[in-house]
């Protein structure tokens, strides 16, 4: 019998191929590849590492690349304008947040002077400049944390709306996107209010800490009168030396596992359209197409356990080898290998109940809940219990928030390494659509579409 293949299926599987015909396989062209890649340390690129992985590897920077040592940039510039907003399938910088308000709009015109003044806020912030100057009498323009010229720094805003916004205001509640929802408790969480959903939130992105801080203390001095902040968890991203082949590798969690493996190919852009961006044929609000739904969780981790648990206990609990990320059933192969399951129904290579095993067990059928993944690590000093708070800011894009996140952690539930982790917060929200170009503003398909309904 012919075996079926979902549409997301043939497009991994076409990925794949595409990733190895750009790869390099001789050793001559590798070494070649880094000199190119030591060469263009000293120009501009997006995020600065961002060329040194293409030219290393013969490939687009992934997402869960990690950052490479001394390549980043303060002059590293993102483009704010396009289809989709930035900060979701371009390479992550060393450093990030999640920054969740509530919004004090009640009315669509309010509502879009938020959304205008939050961009034009974000277009300078990423592009950066000189702040004006104020009457010595009055508060700075700026916070001055930067210095008196702000480096754009790979900046990215990512803006997100939350179901709460659409559900306290009958006017906006009939365009709420279709699979918007407010986040419910799994079996394992142990979710803080204070720590969970929002009206709005910012991921906001860049190469250095005081540039995703000095971001965030803007919003908070210039839309003060519209934004309170919720809750906010701060991250980073591991910086890494360059491979002796030159080959990008994923970040490390703190668990010490690479955390990018099996991530789809951010780079694809039939895959993104497929895995990612909301498109037509999904039944969306018009406003929302060229969106996505974002998930976020903060996961402690409880490493000191971890650390006293055993290499194989460690192992098996993931699915991967921890030195190099190979899969289990092929412990000297690379991190980009893939499993073999069908060699392996029995587990006793892969165990069944393993995260990477439950999360994709890599049938046709599993193939529509595969989501882009774009964690940071977190580090919050100690807990009450003298114990240390640490652990994933997790973060993931996807078309279908139900067939993404809520089915993976569903299929999650009950797995042996829930016994070193515990969520504590987090929400859904819809990622709204990018700016287009200059005269747009954030969320401006969406007020169109109010003000058409009101008509």
């Amino acid at each position: 019998m012919e075996k079926h293949e979902t549409p997301a299926a043939d497009l991994l599987r076409d990925s794949m191929e595409r990733a190895k015909t750009r790869a390099p396989d001789t050793s001559a062209s590798r070494r070649a590849a880094l000199k190119m890649g030591v060469a263009a340390l000293g120009t501009v690129c997006l995020g600065g590492y961002a060329s040194l992985a293409r030219a290393a590897s013969g490939r687009e920077a992934n997402v869960t690349d990690a950052p490479v040592t001394n390549a980043a940039s303060p002059r590293d510039s993102v483009p704010f304008y396009g289809k989709h907003q930035s900060g979701i399938t371009n390479p992550r910088p060393a450093n990030g947040m999640i920054a969740s308000f509530s919004v004090l709009a009640e009315t669509p015109d309010e509502l879009e002077r938020l959304f205008r003044r939050l961009t034009d806020r974000a277009v300078f912030l990423t592009r950066g400049g000189t702040p004006p100057e104020y009457d010595p009498r009055l508060p700075p323009a700026d916070s001055g944390i930067l210095g008196p010229n702000i480096p754009p720094d790979a900046l990215t805003f990512t803006v997100s709306l939350g179901n709460s916004l659409f559900e306290d205001r009958a006017w906006l509640k009939p365009h709420k996107p279709l699979r918007l929802s407010r986040m419910t408790r799994f079996p394992n969480d142990a979710l803080d209010a204070a720590l969970c959903h929002g009206d709005l939130n910012l991921q906001i992105c860049a190469n250095t800490q005081d540039s995703t801080q000095h971001a965030l203390r803007d919003i908070l001095k210039n839309l003060a009168d519209q934004l309170v902040l919720r809750w906010m968890q701060e991250g980073n991203v591991p910086v890494i030396q360059p491979g002796p082949d030159g080959l990008a590798e994923s970040a490390r969690n703190l668990l010490g596992f690479r955390d990018g493996s099996a991530n789809p190919d951010s780079g694809d852009t039939a895959l993104m359209n497929h895995l990612v961006w909301v498109g037509p044929e999904r039944g969306e609000p018009a406003w929302a197409l060229n969106g996505s739904y974002q998930a976020v969780r903060i996961i402690r981790n409880f490493v000191e356990r971890w650390d006293r648990a055993p290499l194989w206990e460690q192992e098996a609990f993931i699915g991967r080898t921890k030195v190099t990320g190979a899969p289990l059933d092929k412990p000297h192969a690379r991190e980009s290998d893939v499993p073999d399951y069908t060699s392996d129904p029995q587990g006793e290579k892969t165990p069944l109940d393993s995260h990477i095993r439950l999360a994709n067990d890599r049938t046709p059928e599993t193939q529509d809940n595969i989501i882009l993944r774009r964690p940071f690590n977190y580090f919050n000093g100690v807990a009450k219990n003298g114990q240390l708070d640490q652990g994933l800011l997790f973060i993931c894009y996807q078309a279908d928030l139900e067939k993404g996140f809520i089915t993976v952690q569903s299929r999650l539930d009950g797995e042996p390494l829930e016994e070193y982790l515990k969520p504590v917060g987090g929400g859904y929200f819809f990622t709204l659509p990018g700016v287009a170009r200059a005269g747009d503003f954030f969320g401006s398909a969406l007020i169109a579409a109010v003000r058409a309904s009101a008509r």
